[in-house]
């Protein structure tokens, strides 16, 4: 997947087949659309393009009402590589300015889809807007693609259970601690990527090597406090852990408040602090509890690593 990061300094893309959305989580609807113009780009000798921004739109349009207490699925990285993971072609990155923001969609279009795409065919989701005050459409897409010769397409909507799929339901649901719902919609399990650091030393002196994830994106949605199922993956090894979170709050004025991510590896050999590791979630196993002593904790460290043994195969 080749990563551009602006319009003006784009590689040859043959017959472009052309989507656009923030993409947060890349979910089971995401992956339709990535997987359509895949299709088409193959039938038209062409390759993929998705159009995405950062920061995401809502945070520099309503910075004080709806971008301010919105937490992402995914930090950058874990989208880039979801998306590569969804076999997805070329990746625009745009920067989301109050100067782009402005920019209308009819010019979107001529300007941008048209003089530096030259997009063959453009794929939006099911009641996609796009341009200023959301002002485009799929109506206004079809439109102008009969003047500037580009054909366009709607995916219609995802529905999981009779439930309709959006970043928004699966926010709710991480935030709620329904790991396994919000995988579901997700169809891949939801990640943390980030770099390692040693664990508590309290925990160390009695045999106990945990590590801590430190988390990359100031806004990255954390679940709430309590334990966790998860599979982590280091240098392409995988390992099977039980993960603790501490003080998930969101404060007032950040996105993140100090929340402590630290988990226990199952049979983690060599020191892996310092590198980087992604962590998939399974399922929430219970809530903190307080100890008498650390024979109480590795008690029940045992039962919950039974537990986390029965769950991840």
């Amino acid at each position: 997947m080749r990563i551009f990061y602006d319009f003006d300094h784009l590689a040859a893309i043959p017959n472009p087949v052309v989507t656009t959305g923030s993409f947060d989580g890349v979910h089971v609807g995401h992956k339709a659309i990535i997987n359509r113009i895949n299709t088409i780009a193959r039938e038209l000798k062409g390759e993929s393009v998705l159009i995405t921004f950062h920061p995401h739109p809502r945070k520099v349009l309503f910075p004080e009402t709806a971008g301010k207490d919105l937490f992402l699925i995914n930090s950058q990285r874990e989208k880039i590589e979801l998306l590569r993971k969804a076999g997805l072609q070329n990746l625009i990155i745009v920067a989301f300015t109050p100067e782009f923001a402005h920019i209308s969609s009819i010019d979107f279009i001529r300007n941008i889809l048209v003089a530096k795409l030259h997009a063959r065919k453009i794929v939006i989701g099911f009641n996609h807007q796009f341009g200023y005050n959301r002002e485009g459409n799929f109506d206004f897409l079809r439109e102008l693609g009969e003047y500037y010769h580009f054909e366009v397409e709607e995916i219609p909507e995802q529905d999981i259970h009779n439930e309709t799929v959006s970043s928004t339901l699966i926010r709710k649901s991480l935030q709620e601690g329904r790991i396994q719902r919000a995988n579901a919609y997700l169809d891949h399990h939801y990640m943390i990527i980030g770099k390692l650091s040693a664990g508590s030393t309290l925990l160390k002196e009695s045999n106990l090597n945990t590590l801590i994830i430190d988390i990359e994106e100031e806004c990255k949605l954390i679940p709430p406090d309590g334990v966790y199922a998860v599979r982590i993956l280091v240098d392409r090894n995988s390992f099977k852990g039980i993960l603790n979170i501490k003080n998930s709050r969101y404060g007032n004025d950040r996105c993140k408040d100090e929340t402590i991510i630290e988990f226990f590896p199952f049979g983690a050999m060599e020191s892996l602090v310092g590198k980087d590791a992604t962590i998939y979630f399974a399922k929430y196993i219970r809530q903190e509890l307080d100890f008498n002593g650390i024979d109480e904790l590795k008690n029940q460290l045992e039962n919950d690593k039974l537990m986390v043994e029965e769950l991840i195969y």
